[in-house]
């Protein structure tokens, strides 16, 4: 029995799962959870980076007090483009910052104002987003960051984790194409476009693929723990780019979407996709495993809901997750939609409010009650991910015959029989430890104990269980579809 400790780290969440492998299939124990809060200090949001390696040795340490101590490989993948910085001695800079801290307001417009928006995206083939690498470090430069001008190197979160670990500084493929700093298809940085922006490219790193040995747990740390000095893997560290090795899919025409605070939908491709069609619905196309492509697009996710249920609990209305769809489902559709990706629900806080405020301004009844809320939040997300598949379907010229959902949200039923109904097409969901069989399988293929990417996915399949949710009320979800893209339009978002 082979044993894998997988780290993955959400937005929200992280969670330590033990691995074992039996050369057939694969079984998960999860080992260790705990909750990922960011820190607000003087109106800067940050990660508070330490605690998090502390949660990664007390996962360590369970296992070692559990039995485990004979663990042949250790991979951490997180969410993506935020990153820390290290000095010439080796030391942390200060705290990572938030991706949703306020400092990269208009750092897109600064960014094009020296190297045009088309010719960003043409080198990188990276959607715009605020919170990108590129514009956080354009916002430390144009604010004359000491931190940045005393850095040595730039890690990404992952790289960061895996470098207090073992003192081995890397870069990883998947994690590093998130940033809008490299070049399409994983050519390397793009040197000359980030030295236009001022940006130093002397603390970029050379970027190692996904599958890499890169060290074993620092002797101090096997002391603390009393652990053994396991080797250290370089999975795929954006947490979809692990996901998507674990989609259990058969062929090469599918597509998926990873399902959390997050929703990546996307399909798998050799080459990225470049095109008028892909720059203007703001497609992009991340790095994979084997150094594929991830065209995809990026739609903002159960924030909305997370967001929602956390103000209800602050208020002393606190329902599960369960609960609150068993409400959802029995009070019927709420008449009213929202665009999930609108700015206005981007920021933590007052996400009901909010949903109330979009709502009037675009002339909609207000969702009452929390039923309401959630079914609307619900449906709106559904129909986003019908604009989302159409928009790939258009760009790659076919029609996708079904939507794999993995992650957390592929348990929520009432969501996933929604997206069926709204794409008209088989939805089939899991697994919902995606991520961390995704991180475990590209730790299996550094091993040399399964052989391939085809073979990954075999193994999901075998070790783990799917639900098929059938497309049902096509007429009735068409007229939502429509009414959907009338208020889009009205409030101005982008109708993909």
């Amino acid at each position: 029995m082979l044993k894998l400790l997988a780290f993955d780290y959400g937005a929200s969440s992280g969670r330590a799962i033990l691995g074992k492998f039996d050369g057939e299939k694969l079984a998960l124990d999860e080992v260790h959870r705990f909750s990922n809060d960011p820190v607000m200090i003087r109106g800067s949001l940050y990660w508070d980076i330490l605690r998090l390696f502390h949660e990664m040795k007390q996962a360590i340490l369970k296992c070692v007090k559990n039995g485990d101590k004979d663990i042949a490989g250790i991979g951490t993948d997180t969410w993506g483009v935020d990153f820390g910085l290290i000095g010439a001695n080796g030391e942390l800079l200060g705290n990572p910052f938030h991706y949703r801290d306020s400092r990269t307001e208009g750092m897109i417009e600064k960014a094009c104002e020296t190297v045009p928006k088309r010719d960003i995206y043409n080198r990188t083939g990276i959607a715009f987003q605020k919170f990108n690498t590129l514009y956080q470090l354009l916002s430390m430069k144009l604010n004359n960051s000491p931190i940045l001008e005393k850095a040595s190197s730039l890690l990404f979160t992952p790289d960061l984790l895996n470098y207090f670990l073992t003192g081995e500084k890397t870069t990883e493929f998947t994690i590093a194409s998130t940033s809008q700093m490299l070049e399409a298809g994983g050519r390397g940085w793009a040197v000359s476009m980030l030295e236009k922006l001022g940006i130093p490219c002397n603390i970029l790193l050379d970027i190692i693929d996904p599958g890499t040995v890169i060290g074993r747990v620092d002797g101090k740390i096997c002391e603390e723990l009393n652990a053994e000095p396991a080797p250290v893997i370089a999975v795929a560290g954006h947490d979809t780019g692990s996901a998507v090795i674990s989609v259990p899919a058969e062929g090469e025409r599918h597509a998926y979407l990873s399902s959390g605070t997050w929703s990546l939908l996307g399909v798998e491709l050799n080459e990225p996709v470049i095109n008028d069609s892909t720059y203007s619905m703001n497609y992009t196309n991340e790095g994979g495993y084997g150094r594929t492509t991830r065209l995809l697009k990026n739609i903002m996710g159960l924030w909305i809901y997370q967001e929602c249920k956390r103000a209800w609990d602050k208020q002393g209305e606190a329902h599960s997750f369960d609960e609150l769809e068993d409400m959802a489902l029995k009070a019927g559709p709420s008449g009213s939609f929202i665009d999930p990706d609108d700015d206005l629900f981007y920021s933590p806080g007052h996400m009901p409010e909010k949903i109330a405020e979009y709502c009037r301004n675009t002339g909609q009844p207000v969702p009452d009650g929390k039923a309401q809320i959630v079914r609307c939040v619900m449906e709106s997300l559904a129909l986003k991910y019908r604009m989302a598949l159409q928009g790939l379907e258009d760009i790659l010229g076919y029609a996708i015959p079904a939507l794999h959902i993995v992650g957390g949200g592929s348990r929520n039923a009432m969501l996933n029989g929604f997206t069926a109904g709204a794409i008209g097409k088989p939805v089939i969901a899991g697994p919902v430890e995606a991520t961390a069989a995704g991180n475990l399988a590209c730790q299996l293929l550094a091993l040399g104990e399964i052989s391939g990417i085809k073979e990954a996915r075999q193994l999901i399949r075998r070790s783990f269980p799917v639900r098929v949710h059938e497309p049902c009320d096509k007429g009735k979800w068409d007229e939502a579809y429509g009414k959907f893209k009338e208020i889009l339009n009205k409030a101005g978002g982008k109708n993909e």
